[in-house]
C-alpha cells in the first residue's frame, strides 16, 4: 500500500498509532513501527529525562521509523524539543499550540513535522506554518478535543477542500472499514488511538484496559470545556464534575476539582473511580486486548475486504 503518507514516513501502511498520554510508551511505539505503521511515543505524560529513556529504548526495539507526539501546552517544552533533536528522532507530531512556534525550528534540523487540528481554521494555520502533514481529529476522539465538536465524518471533507498537504484522519477510527471510509472522504491515512490503548504493549493499567473493552455506547462524554475539552469514561470522578456543574462553578472551582495527576491516576495507576479515564467513543467497538501486530493485521485485512465490497456496490 503506497501513498503520500507511506512515502512521507517510510512505512508500509498509512496508519499512525496515536501518541497518547500514559498509554504510548516505547513498547507500544516500537511494536507499532515493527508492524508496518508509524509508532508514536506520547511525550505529554513524560518528564524530559523519562522521554529520553523511552526514545533510547524504542531505538533499540525497532529499526523502523517512529516519532514523538508533543502537546505544546506542557512545561519544559524547549528541553523536550532539544532531547528529540539530540536523540535523532526524525518525526514529531505537535498539538495544543501554535504550529508556527516549532515547525521551522524542527524542520531545519531534518525533522518531519505534523500538527493535530480540530477545525478547518486551524488546519489552514498549520498549512501556513509549513507543516509536512495535518491530522484532523473529530469530536469522537478520546482525550482532549477541539471546542467546535465537529465530527470526523464532516471534518475530513471540509479540511480536504482547503489544504494541499497530506491529510490524516483521526477520531472514531478503530477498524479497517472506518479507515476506508475516511480515506474515501479525502484522508491520505489515519491516526488510531483508542484501539491501541487496548493492546498488550500499551502502558495503560490493566484495569483501565479492561474498562475500555467493556465500554458501551454512551459510556463516554466530552466535558470540562471551560478548561480543555476532554472525552472520558463516566465514573465517580465524572459524576463529581457533573454535580459541580449544577452549582454553576467558576473556572477556578473546576480546576480545584480536577487537581493534578488525575489522568495518571486513572489510566496509568488504575484508579477507576477517582481517575480520569480518557478514551474515544469508539471504545464501544473494542472488545478484546491483543498484541499490536494482531490489531494491525486485522485492520488491514478488513480494509482490503471493505474495498472489494465497496467496488461491488
Amino acid at each position: 500500500m503506497s501513498n503520500r503518507i507511506t512515502t512521507l514516513f517510510k512505512i508500509e501502511y498509512p496508519i499512525i498509532q496515536a501518541g497518547m498520554i500514559w498509554n504510548s510508551g516505547w513498547r507500544l511505539a516500537s511494536a507499532s513501527s515493527n508492524s508496518g505503521i508509524l509508532g508514536l511515543i506520547g511525550a505529554g505524560s513524560m518528564y524530559p529525562e523519562v522521554l529520553r529513556e523511552h526514545i533510547q529504548k524504542c531505538k533499540k526495539a525497532t529499526q523502523k521509523p517512529f516519532g514523538v507526539n508533543v502537546p505544546m501546552l506542557y512545561p519544559n517544552i524547549q528541553e523536550i524539543m532539544d532531547i528529540i533533536v539530540e536523540e535523532g528522532v526524525k518525526i514529531v507530531f505537535t498539538s495544543a499550540g501554535n504550529p508556527k512556534t516549532w515547525t521551522h525550528w524542527l524542520q531545519e534540523k531534518g525533522i518531519t513535522v505534523v500538527h493535530v487540528v480540530s477545525s478547518v481554521k486551524f488546519a489552514l494555520k498549520a498549512q501556513e506554518a509549513g507543516v509536512d502533514a495535518i491530522v484532523a481529529e473529530g469530536f469522537e476522539a478520546g482525550g482532549h478535543n477541539g471546542r467546535d465538536e465537529t465530527t470526523t465524518l464532516t471534518l475530513i471533507p471540509m479540511v480536504k477542500e482547503h489544504v494541499r498537504v497530506p491529510l490524516i484522519a483521526a477520531g472514531g477510527i478503530a477498524t479497517g472499514k472506518a479507515m476506508l471510509a475516511t480515506m474515501i472522504l479525502g484522508a491520505d491515512g489515519v491516526q488510531i488511538g483508542s484501539r491501541f490503548v487496548a493492546s498488550t504493549e500499551s502502558s495503560a493499567h490493566q484495569s483501565f484496559k479492561d474498562v475500555v473493552v467493556s465500554a458501551k455506547e454512551g459510556d463516554t462524554q466530552l466535558t470540562l470545556k471551560e478548561l480543555a475539552p476532554v472525552r472520558l469514561i463516566k465514573n465517580a470522578f465524572y459524576n463529581e464534575v457533573q454535580a459541580l456543574y449544577k452549582t454553576t462553578p467558576t473556572v477556578e472551582e473546576l480546576k480545584t476539582l480536577l487537581g493534578r495527576g488525575r489522568s495518571k491516576k486513572g489510566m496509568f495507576e488504575g484508579d477507576l473511580e477517582a481517575g480520569e479515564l480518557e478514551i474515544g467513543q469508539v471504545a464501544g467497538l473494542i472488545h478484546d486486548i491483543k498484541p499490536v501486530a494482531d490489531i494491525v493485521s486485522e485492520i488491514i485485512s478488513e480494509f482490503e475486504s471493505a474495498k472489494v465490497n465497496v467496488s461491488n456496490l
